[in-house]
């Protein structure tokens, strides 16, 4: 009977880095107490600003790393950059088929981005049907003509994503202009009920009590029966 093998446990993501374990209460107490310190020393007002140039071993930790020289970071297997912008086709070696941002807007042209994409468009399909057409006749010299359309394909698509600033700064325009609208709303609403409750409290107000009503919860409670009998029998036996 073979040996059975133990089970591998893996774990899609990795367990998280060792120097958690040295944000305790009194380490970050003690690196806030230095940087207070220091703040006095340089004459600044905000202690966060303020970087230890040589912290103690297990306070280096709590100290956030300077940003990277060249502005590129690796997390994940994947590259981030401080500067997002959109690479150029030729540092993918691909062929541009519209201008370079240096050589738009020259000699007072503007620069159609939609005109482009109307021409990319009609070209992706006059290309496709040409494709079709050398499937049919000739398959083996379809090579080119995919690259040609994989190109256009690609210049279309960074054509678009030049789009992506104006689109996040009017998606954050629209995000705040509803958020303005609901605020407006509500206040609205709150006043409103505020005139309401107003316009209740002065008819309320305006209402005028009766003289006999007045006079009736104004005047001397009656005596009880009981006490008049009382009087009576009283009157009654000093006759007697």
């Amino acid at each position: 009977m073979e040996e059975e093998q133990p089970q591998q446990v893996s774990s899609t993501w990795p367990p998280p880095p060792p120097f958690w374990r040295d944000f305790t209460p009194e380490n970050v107490a003690r690196i806030n107490e230095l940087r207070k310190q220091q703040a006095e020393i340089e004459g600044v007002e905000d202690s966060s600003k303020i970087r230890l140039q040589d912290p103690p071993r297990e306070l280096r930790n709590l100290q956030p790393p300077l940003e990277p020289a060249d502005g590129v970071w690796r997390v994940f297997g994947d590259t981030y950059r401080l500067n997002d912008e959109l690479p150029r086709l030729e540092e993918s070696n691909i062929r541009r088929l519209f201008p370079n941002p240096e050589e738009r807007d020259r000699d007072g042209k503007h620069f159609d981005r939609a005109l482009i994409l109307k021409r990319l468009a009609k070209s992706l399909l006059l290309n496709f049907l040409e494709l079709v057409g050398l499937l049919a006749m000739n398959p083996d010299a379809t090579e080119e003509k995919t690259n040609d359309i994989r190109d256009m394909f690609i210049n279309f698509h960074h054509l678009i994503n030049e789009y992506r600033p104006h689109q996040a700064r009017e998606s954050l325009i629209s995000m705040m202009q509803a958020q303005l609208d609901r605020t407006r709303a509500e206040t609205n609403a709150i006043r409103d009920a505020k005139d309401k409750a107003e316009r209740i409290m002065e008819g309320l107000g305006s209402l005028k009590i009766e003289d006999e009503l007045f006079s009736t919860l104004t005047s001397s409670p009656k005596k009880e029966s009981w006490g008049m009998e009382g009087e009576t029998w009283a009157s009654a036996v000093a006759d007697l």
